[in-house]
């Protein structure tokens, strides 16, 4: 039934809508990267270059795991959360 009451095709309907900030739709990054990836890989880095005294080792796993973080964000900002769930699931035919 298509009438003026029909919600269907963007319609606007009266009452049924409400303004929210920007924060609240975009993802948190930090650097272009997920705030939960950069702040695990820092961490991973910080201790591989001052724990370990790696000092190169370091620098090179957070510029390289940072890189790619960024890349994934670009491409999905909520890739980790797809990943994780995508690793839960079991196969569609496993045994």
């Amino acid at each position: 039934m298509i009438g003026p009451m029909s919600y269907g095709g963007g319609q606007h309907v009266e009452g049924f809508e409400a303004p929210i900030h920007r924060s609240l739709a975009e993802p948190i990054l930090l650097g272009g990267a997920p705030r939960a990836i950069a702040i695990v890989n820092g961490t991973l880095a910080a201790a591989l270059g001052l724990g370990l005294q790696q000092w190169l080792a370091g620098i090179a796993l957070w510029a390289i795991g940072h890189t790619l973080a960024v890349f994934a964000a670009k491409r999905d900002p909520d890739f980790a959360a797809v990943a994780l769930r995508h690793l839960r699931q079991k196969g569609h035919f496993a045994c």
